[in-house]
């Protein structure tokens, strides 16, 4: 029973729970036993409050048999990165200096995950501070790939990503600055979408920088992704960069397909070389879209060296905003690699961060232009490189460090910085049958576009069952 519950997406297990053909108590207690086993085995797994969430389970239960349903998730159990706060509970934030750090409030996301039924099970592992792509992490672990465990996850939703793909949870909440949502999708064969900036709110959700930092969903498939993004999306008075603009149903037109959308495959201007199995996979994929009905072109991408700079400078700078009292008193609690990303900020000029900053609106709408004028869509390879091993990455905070995290990011930053809809969906695997990703990108609040785009190569490509599954054994 355990394991049936465990293979069922999102949408599968709510449908189960609203119907009664699984209780939510018997879904709580099968995900808290896989953290707590496959998980810790993956070093995904933080905490736990397996009091908390089948005492929420049971309530879900009774209302249930009541005939009255929170919402569209109702009984479902989730966990998530360690850096969401629900008040009175340690947010660890995968660091030692927030270890015992006790949240004031719980973050907005989690509030409405709460009124959608979900029920909060506990913290999942993650890069430290949320500054890495990799997921390296000295302190707890670094989580290990379900489709390898000798492999990355990928950062810095590390312990989430490989916690959905081992079919431990079935969806989880991420945060992306620098591609730490589409990064673990790609690597793990996850749907995993980076929303408009000003979509979901980021309140009571540990910073990292402010203008850059983006709330989003990895799961199983589209529909599960859009599931939870409409669970968390809209304006939030406590974010003031939050939109006002009403929030569209993500699930209604994912059947859609593509036919009549004009794709422009950005196969030049990455300012890398793209795999070779990894451009062929992406293109067969672009090709099921074309069978599809949509139409595509090839072209450059625009400025994508210039804004990976520019963002770079700009993380730096907030990020070491945030923590160089941290650096300053505790520098020793620090894992190399958080440093290597985060001390060039310190010798960053005011004048060369606001010159970035008033540079963004204008870089927007210069890239829309000529981006979108002639394609409603960009699509392209996730990451540009296939998934690293773990050792062969563990090199300390070191320059190789930095050019493989660098690598590895080249094809996600556009979007940060410029706050552009970003969904990646898995297209096949690679030589050493690990995750292949394609990313694709859309115009600001397109993220529906992206989601059913998403929806559609899924059922191009057929259903892509993670390979964790079967490594679970669960």
């Amino acid at each position: 029973m355990s394991h049936a519950i465990l293979s069922l997406s999102l949408h599968e297990l709510a449908d189960a729970i609203r119907t009664g053909a699984v209780s939510s108590v018997e879904a709580t207690e099968a995900v808290l036993t896989a953290l707590e086993g496959r998980g810790r085995a993956l070093n995904a797994t933080a905490r736990l409050w397996p009091d908390y969430a089948l005492a929420e389970a049971a309530r879900c239960d009774q209302e249930r048999a009541q005939g009255r349903l929170r919402g569209a998730l109702h009984g479902v159990p989730l966990a998530h990165k360690d850096m969401f706060y629900r008040e009175g509970e340690i947010a660890g934030q995968g660091s030692v200096i927030r270890s015992e750090f006790v949240a004031p409030r719980t973050a907005t996301v989690l509030q409405r995950l709460d009124r959608a039924g979900a029920i909060d099970v506990g913290r999942l592992n993650m890069v430290e501070f949320a500054l890495g792509v990799t997921g390296h992490n000295n302190h707890t672990g670094t989580p290990k790939n379900a489709y390898d465990p000798e492999r990355i996850t990928g950062g810095s939703t590390s312990g989430g990503s490989t916690a959905v793909a081992a079919g431990l949870i079935a969806a989880t909440l991420g945060s992306d600055t620098g591609g730490s949502i589409r990064i673990p999708a790609s690597f793990c064969g996850l749907v995993g979408i980076k929303p408009t900036y000003g979509l979901v709110s980021r309140a009571g959700a540990m910073p990292l920088s402010f203008s850059l930092d983006h709330v989003g969903p990895l799961a199983r498939t589209s529909r599960d992704a859009a599931l939870v993004l409409q669970a968390i999306a809209g304006h939030d008075p406590d974010d003031s960069t939050t939109s006002r603009r009403p929030v569209p149903v993500f699930t209604a037109g994912l059947e859609r397909g593509v036919a009549g959308l004009r794709l422009l495959h950005a196969t030049s201007g990455l300012g890398c070389t793209v795999d070779p199995l990894i451009d062929a996979t992406v293109r067969q994929a672009i090709q099921a879209l074309v069978a599809d009905g949509a139409t595509v072109r090839e072209g450059a991408m625009e400025r994508v060296e210039q804004i990976n700079a520019i963002r770079r400078l700009v993380l730096m700078a907030e990020c070491g905003a945030v923590h160089r009292a941290h650096v300053q008193q505790r520098r020793a609690d620090f894992v190399p690699q958080t440093l290597a990303r985060m001390e060039p900020g310190f010798a960053l000029s005011a004048v060369d961060y606001i010159s970035a900053m008033r540079s963004r609106g204008p870089a927007l709408d210069a890239f829309c232009k000529a981006m979108f004028s002639e394609a409603d869509l960009i699509v392209l390879p996730t990451c540009p490189v296939q998934t690293p091993r773990i050792a062969d990455t563990d090199t300390g905070g070191d320059a190789t460090f930095v050019a493989t995290a660098n690598a590895i990011g080249q094809l996600i930053g556009v979007s940060n910085w410029l706050g552009l809809p970003a969904v990646s969906v898995p297209v096949g695997l690679d030589g050493n049958h690990m995750p292949i990703g394609l990313q694709i990108i859309g115009r600001p609040f397109a993220d529906a576009l992206v989601l059913r785009a998403a929806a559609a190569v899924e059922r191009a490509q057929g259903a892509f069952r993670p390979a964790g599954f079967a490594l679970s054994g669960t």
